[in-house]
């Protein structure tokens, strides 16, 4: 259905889009007599009904309406007849069921005609979800390859993602997502009558893309590092073999914030929701409702383990689509994030929420605003914990979290700084008004819970808590400041080294203790094994610096390092001679993978065989065994292909040959995945353009 823009669905069903009419060629077994009248029955859901709008009845007639289903009759022949079909633009979408009735001298009969399939419409100007932008139309419903963004705020990286929401069976698994819902299994007329609102499917798959509700959802998470029993997420580059595994053998294991990203992302789209990937770097995680991430460690650098952190990045979606529930300065880009982090309304989902509310600090409106406000614009304090329990403030800052936020450009893989539509330029009047309104708001929000159902169901406790925290005295601050360096760019396999180096800002000379942890971590900041604990002493003469080496050999951290390929290096460094004045430095290390090289030998040609190579050296002084070669891309491989690469020696370089039978025209992009005992998800893409046979 070229018109429709859903020819390239691989689908055995029309597939149309509401907003819009389509045509049908009815083949009569005999002539129509004069007598007889005509009628179009479509219906959608188990239960039908006129009222709920999952059941309508169209009289075949001359004149048709834009804003109703309606049946015109065109021309007929003595066995055929032409019947064009309107869908209003507020249609429910999903699979429907047409039937044939027909008429004559007071008695009925119904024809079944078969099913098809109603989709949003962004290019219909009454869809809840219309963009007036074409090139925004093609990028965020009809693009099948996405770039996302990861690492952390000073190493961005970025990865290819195949949505894949047109291939073989995807529309289908994605319906069979709405309908294993906890909606839908409460009450399926209302959750099938609901489904003209993009608010309503959006919210709906931010719950069942993950499966923390028992609700058999898509996904399965994991944060612990160890993936037995399961796929690590990092091995994952597309939604599709995620779908057709959880459509065969239910939840897949197992993902993090990107894998559930990615997946929404393509269940959105295939419905014809504009989507688009966001990575927020520094991402709050505000568990006890203040916008403030306090973060706590021991006097050696070990960070303790309490509820909010800032994860190095975090993945989440918006649908672009308007928001009837509050009000036209609220429509647009909609945030909605299937990571299970917090409930909300009692179930793991969040969203639909606006950008736009987030931005002004409307953090009490529907969904779940104050958590991504906090995610993006939360205030941080980091504490200092005493062999006694006791705790002190060292630091707060107000421009840390939230940094980078990004996005795919339109029309190209280059990376989109969208910060500035989630809040006003940091450290200006206006953004701190609107932090100072927000929390405002929340304050007293949680003061009317407390005083209706008690600080410990409302959330006023935990609130309350951190405000008598805060109103300790800080710690003293040191006349001293440090800051780490690295020397060269890491790679998985060599040794690491760093440079602390501690400046004194004072006119008499200091003795400084310095206590140092390495610490293995996965990207939302928890520790998984400890590497290095250090002790030194120094003595800095007056405002003068001096340098600490640090070197982690890659034997110390070989066993810790997860997917992750994170090092995080925290310092607490104190003034021996008063033993007040502290200084926290802390310190990422994101190692690099060995490359991965991935070539096409000759023009890809549509349904004809074409050869890939793909090269890899290992580049240190041990075998490497177990290595599974993945390749995918849609439109070149129809199943994600595996492979074994014999073990390698030390400096041995393997070449995989594999050929493959494009079978959809255009521009095309091949992932591949190389995983091993020592090397975790060596990633390669490349992108081609398959030409007509």
């Amino acid at each position: 259905m070229a018109a429709h823009r859903t020819s390239d669905y691989i689908s055995q069903t029309l597939i149309v889009r509401r907003g819009q009419t389509f045509q049908l060629s009815l083949n009569l077994t005999r002539p129509m007599q004069s007598r007889e009248t005509l009628s179009l029955t479509a219906e959608t859901g188990p239960s039908t009904s006129v009222l709920g709008k999952t059941r309508m009845v169209m009289p075949l007639s001359r004149s048709w309406s834009k804003t109703s289903w309606s049946a015109t009759r065109g021309s007929t022949s003595l066995r055929k007849l032409a019947v064009t079909i309107n869908v209003p633009a507020d249609a429910i979408i999903g699979r429907y069921r047409l039937s044939l009735q027909i008429t004559s001298g007071g008695r009925t009969t119904s024809n079944k005609l078969g099913e098809f399939i109603v989709l949003f419409n962004c290019w219909a100007l009454d869809d809840d979800v219309y963009m007036s932008s074409e090139a925004e139309r093609t990028e965020y419903v009809l693009n099948e390859m996405g770039v996302i963004f990861y690492g952390s705020a000073d190493s961005r990286k970025s990865k290819q993602w195949d949505y894949g929401q047109f291939e073989d069976g995807i529309v289908d698994t994605v319906l069979t997502i709405l309908n294993k819902s906890l909606d839908y299994q409460s009450d399926p007329a209302s959750d099938v009558s609901s489904r003209n609102s993009p608010i309503h499917v959006g919210r709906v798959l931010s719950a069942m893309v993950n499966n923390n509700d028992g609700n058999r959802g898509v996904v399965s998470g994991d944060w612990s590092g160890d993936y037995l029993g399961g796929v690590s997420p990092s091995r994952w580059n597309g939604s599709v073999p995620i779908l057709r595994s959880w459509l065969k053998n239910g939840p897949v294991k197992y993902g993090q914030c990107w894998v559930y990203a990615g997946v929404l992302c393509t269940a959105l789209r295939c419905l014809g929701i504009p989507s688009r990937v966001i990575t927020n770097f520094e991402s709050g995680h505000d568990t006890d409702r203040n916008l403030t991430i306090d973060t706590y460690f021991d006097l050696k650098g070990r960070n303790l383990c309490f509820k909010d952190n800032v994860w190095n990045f975090h993945v989440w979606n918006e649908g672009w689509f308007v928001r009837k529930d509050l009000g036209s300065s609220y429509n647009g880009w909609q945030i909605l994030d299937a990571t299970p982090q917090e409930k909300s309304h009692g179930i793991f989902r969040l969203g639909p929420t606006s950008q736009k509310a987030v931005k002004e600090g409307d953090v009490n409106l529907d969904y779940d605003g104050r958590f991504v406000f906090a995610e993006v614009n939360a205030d941080t304090v980091e504490w200092v914990q005493y062999d006694d329990a006791t705790k002190r403030r060292l630091y707060s800052e107000s421009k840390s979290i939230g940094q980078y936020t990004s996005t795919k450009a339109v029309g190209s893989s280059s990376r989109v700084d969208v910060t500035i539509d989630y809040k006003y330029p940091e450290g200006t009047a206006k953004e701190r008004a609107i932090f100072k309104k927000a929390k405002q708001s929340l304050q007293l929000k949680f003061a009317k819970i407390s005083l209706r159902v008690g600080d410990g169901e409302g959330g006023g406790a935990d609130m309350f808590s951190a405000a008598c925290e805060e109103s300790r005295p800080p710690a003293a601050k040191p006349n001293f400041t440090g800051k780490f360096k690295q020397i060269g760019e890491s790679q998985v396999g060599q040794d690491v080294t760093v440079a602390l180096t501690i400046k004194n800002t004072a006119s008499v000379s200091k003795r400084v203790g310095v206590n140092l942890t390495a610490t293995a971590i996965i990207y939302t900041g928890a520790r998984v094994k400890e590497i290095l604990v250090q002790k030194h002493y120094i003595i800095l003469a007056a405002n003068k610096e001096k340098n600490i080496p640090i070197t982690i050999p890659y034997a110390q951290y070989e066993s810790a390092i997860t997917d992750d390929n994170l090092i995080k290096i925290v310092t607490v460094c104190e003034d021996e001679d008063d033993k007040v004045g502290k200084m926290l430095v802390e310190f990422m290390i994101t190692l690099k993978n060995p490359p991965l090289l991935l070539k096409f030998h000759g023009q890809p040609v549509l349904n004809k065989p074409v050869v890939i190579s793909i090269t890899f050296c290992n580049p240190i002084a041990e075998n490497v065994t177990n290595s599974i070669l993945t390749l995918e891309g849609s439109g070149l491989c129809k199943e994600q292909l595996q492979i074994k690469v014999p073990l390698l020696k030390p400096n041995q370089t393997s070449k995989t040959e594999v050929t493959i039978t494009p079978y959809r025209t255009g521009v095309r992009c091949l992932i591949a995945d190389l995983s091993s005992d020592k090397f975790s998800n060596v990633k390669a893409s490349q992108e081609v353009t398959v030409a007509p046979a």
